[in-house]
């Protein structure tokens, strides 16, 4: 079985290990020079430990299975991870039920350890750190993303396969019996085709004559980072409790592997798929965007939402203001610029943001519409889950 995988970021590089490991022929295919240069690199590094997604949903699932392998996974290869673990912290008496309902969510989902604390005990996990209540996950982790998905982009290499960058994507075309690729100047034939192409999701989906029911917006995450010894003020992972309407997680403190500790992201529509600065602007990806009638309607549900992000987006201030209401000794000089990410949010035509994790097939064609946080998490599990749908695939 020879099997293309369009995106070397590290759902794709998963998927595609665990495709060579079954005996697959596997060629990924990405049009960037080097690997996990979206995403997967510009992540916070947090190793998601299920604490707040629907019991049941394939989020909840797959967190849960993917932190396992993982884990493993660094282990074996001597990757950086390390359990800090996380506070969710209720900054008032108005958070407390939100703040029992992700309690209730972990423990549903399986997370161990999960402990209540009042004010006073959180304080002992995090001795800088304020609020009335908090939840405490302390196996929540941090690991080195990208080099998992350049040690899986190894594995790939040494089971046969292939991982082909500046291989961008040109042209598909779907046949009976195959799936035609033009990437780069190459012409190639596979008998299957999965798509983990994150912010280009939907230039391959048209390609394939599958536009579906759902477009990517995406939004930028601004960070800012801790310097010099203000860094000390954090331990681990502090969290806010998130408004429920949004599957963003709101500006929170991280500590990395590589001993930064990082404020934010916050969530403002970015003005190209690949917008990580405000500077960043492609007329043509805003009139795919604004064509999307989800796009509109999500606008007009949140623009007051959207606004004050924008809004703090101009200002330093917004991040000192998020990040003293939990760490008050936190200064305007302790905070400094830092790397941006963008999120690939898929919306539906209701203008809805899917939440959960979203695959379809189109035929010899397997596409991952969705696979925002915590899909660094969960990529082995995911890969897994992609192989088992493409083994029962019937033509």
């Amino acid at each position: 079985m020879n099997i293309g995988i369009v995106g070397a970021g590290i759902v794709g590089l998963a998927v595609a290990r665990e495709l060579a490991l079954s005996g697959a022929q596997v060629t990924v295919l990405d049009k960037e020079d080097r690997i996990a240069a979206h995403q997967t690199g510009r992540n916070s590094g947090v190793v998601h430990a299920g604490i707040y997604y629907r019991p049941g949903s394939l989020k909840a699932r797959l967190c849960r299975e993917g932190v396992a392998l993982l884990r493993e996974y660094c282990a074996e290869h001597a990757i950086a991870y390390t359990e800090v673990g996380k506070l969710v912290i209720a900054a008032t008496a108005a958070e407390r039920p939100a703040l029992r309902v992700i309690a209730e969510r972990a423990r549903e989902n399986g997370v161990p350890g999960i402990a209540e604390l009042d004010a006073l005990a959180l304080r002992e996990i995090e001795p800088h750190a304020v609020g009335v209540a908090a939840v405490h996950s302390p196996h929540t982790a941090i690991a080195d993303f990208p080099a998992v998905a350049r040690r899986l982009a190894r594995d790939v290499e040494e089971s046969g396969g292939a991982v082909r960058l500046a291989h961008p994507v040109r042209a598909l075309r779907q046949t009976a019996d195959a799936v035609d690729v033009v990437a780069g100047r190459e012409r190639m034939r596979f008998d299957r085709l999965v798509v983990c192409a994150g912010l280009g999701t939907d230039a391959v989906a048209r390609m394939a004559g599958a536009p579906g029911d759902v477009r990517i917006v995406p939004f930028r995450g601004e960070y800012r980072a801790l310097a010099g010894p203000a860094k000390d003020l954090v331990r681990g992972l502090i969290y806010p409790v998130p408004d429920p309407r949004y599957p963003f997680l709101g500006v929170h403190l991280t500590r990395r592997v590589d001993g930064e500790v990082l404020v934010g992201p916050n969530a403002v529509p970015a003005s190209a798929l690949e917008g990580y600065s405000r500077r960043d602007v492609d007329l043509a990806d805003l009139r795919r965007i604004a064509a999307w009638p989800g796009t509109w309607r999500l606008a007009a549900r949140h623009w007051r939402t959207g606004a004050a992000e924008v809004l703090g987006s101009l200002s330093g201030r917004a991040f000192l203001d998020a990040a003293r209401r939990y760490v008050p000794e936190i200064t305007a000089a302790d905070l400094v610029p830092a790397a941006g990410g963008v999120r690939a949010q898929a919306v539906a035509r209701d203008g809805s943001m899917v939440d959960d994790f979203a695959i379809d097939t189109h035929g010899r064609i397997t596409l991952v519409r969705n696979a925002p946080s915590p899909a660094a998490t969960s990529s082995l599990a995911i890969a897994r889950h992609l192989v088992d749908i493409t083994s029962v695939m019937t033509f």
